[in-house]
């Protein structure tokens, strides 16, 4: 089983940048997609980015195009989330999580959620 452990959020004011971590352990990651999702208070939990981690391909939110890449390191199992031009609607808690399906978007194909990181983003 895949253990995931995000890192990396904290208070940032608007326009500013953050970059968010996720190490993964416990299992090889070659046939998975691991993708960044985020809540906010009374908010259902939103899609943002994701990887394959077989070939590297990326997509992410149309919102998001443009300020957010997601990107991942080989060597050190870990998958980062370049965040930059923040707004304050970008405060929320960060999750990622893992799919066995390629290329998904969709919340319930995702498991093996991490304790997510608070993203605060003040105007």
């Amino acid at each position: 089983q895949v253990q995931l452990v995000e890192s990396g959020g904290g208070l940032v004011q608007a326009g500013g940048s953050l970059r968010l971590s996720c190490a993964a352990s416990g299992r090889t990651l070659s046939s998975y997609t691991l993708g960044w999702f985020r809540q906010a208070p009374g908010k259902e939990r939103e899609f943002v980015a994701a990887i394959n981690w077989r070939g590297g391909s990326t997509y992410a939110a149309d919102s998001m195009k443009g300020r957010f890449t997601i990107s991942r390191d080989n060597a050190r199992n870990t998958v980062y989330l370049q965040m930059n031009s923040l707004k304050p609607e970008d405060t929320a808690i960060y999750y990622c999580g893992i799919s066995p399906a390629y290329g998904s978007r969709w919340y319930p194909d995702f498991g093996s959620w991490g304790q997510g990181t608070q993203v605060t983003v003040s105007s």
